[in-house]
């Protein structure tokens, strides 16, 4: 008998009433403000997963051991940001809504606020934890409130003063780091000071977003903005270990892989085995 040919991230297709961790896809670039292309992430980072293995040895974890449930990606309308946004809330609103955590794969960083809107509307205290080569605090670019450059700033005014923790920043204009010195708690250049940021969080809510291009483009050039100066693999590995294996995550994303500026498919598969690190940490 042949059975439907459905793509699913690897190890993502037990049923989604025996999971408790969802994936979805978000593949919007609509306010990109370089080189688009992270629309493109979601499909080439399932297909890439069958590169890597479900058995981590860094973790001792395998994710055949564990039920994960990929609900596929969303078809969001590229030509009206506050639509796909809002499609992005109600889907992870949905997930929310079941008991169920839901994990988020981009698309650009915009992409984030609509899941934050639907995890900060059951969980009123929320805590975001932030790792990203950019500050994105900018209140507008452009004239556009809605960006990927903007993403932190809109959720600085879900969740307000103090509840934004920022690592790896390297890139910004002025303003932005002025902001960050009242509002966040920004942690530039490293993951330097994260044990402790974690255990300040322990027993909080915490969203947990993270921005591939915290990485340095020796590592992950397949990204819309490179920038200089990066962490290593391991070092976001382990980074992302602590903070899902430590904190109660309550929701979280993967975002900006471009797959079309890596033709050797090195950041996508880098991409991929983060990913898997996250959910097994998560576990």
């Amino acid at each position: 008998m042949l059975n439907k040919n459905i793509q699913t991230f690897i190890a993502c297709d037990s049923e989604y009433e025996d999971a408790r961790i969802v994936l979805f896809g978000a593949g919007f670039d609509g306010t990109t403000s370089f080189r688009p292309g992270t629309r493109f992430a979601p499909s080439a980072i399932r297909s890439e997963s069958f590169g890597i293995e479900t058995y981590s040895p860094y973790q001792d974890k395998d994710m055949t051991d564990y039920s994960y449930f990929d609900s596929g990606d969303l078809e969001l309308p590229f030509g009206d940001t506050d639509r796909a946004i809002a499609d992005i809330t109600d889907r992870a609103g949905t997930i929310l809504a079941d008991g169920k955590l839901p994990f988020m794969i981009g698309g650009e960083h915009l992409v984030t606020l609509g899941s934050v809107r639907a995890v900060n509307e059951k969980y009123s205290d929320l805590y975001i934890v932030h790792f990203d080569a950019h500050a994105d605090l900018r209140d507008d670019y452009l004239g556009q409130k809605l960006s990927h450059a903007c993403v932190l700033r809109r959720c600085h005014e879900l969740v307000g003063n103090g509840h934004i923790f920022q690592f790896g920043i390297r890139s910004g204009d002025r303003e932005e780091f002025r902001f960050a010195d009242g509002h966040t708690e920004m942690h530039k250049f490293s993951f330097e000071g994260l044990e402790e940021t974690v255990e300040k969080l322990r027993g909080k809510k915490v969203y947990f977003t993270l921005d591939l291009d915290v990485l340095d483009p020796s590592v992950f050039p397949g990204t819309g903005t490179p920038e200089a100066g990066g962490a290593t693999f391991d070092e976001l590995r382990k980074a992302v270990t602590l903070v899902c294996s430590k904190l109660d995550i309550v929701g979280c994303d993967v975002n900006e892989l471009s797959p079309v500026y890596d033709q050797s498919g090195v950041s996508t598969a880098v991409a991929c085995k983060i990913i898997r690190e996250m959910l097994l940490a998560l576990s």
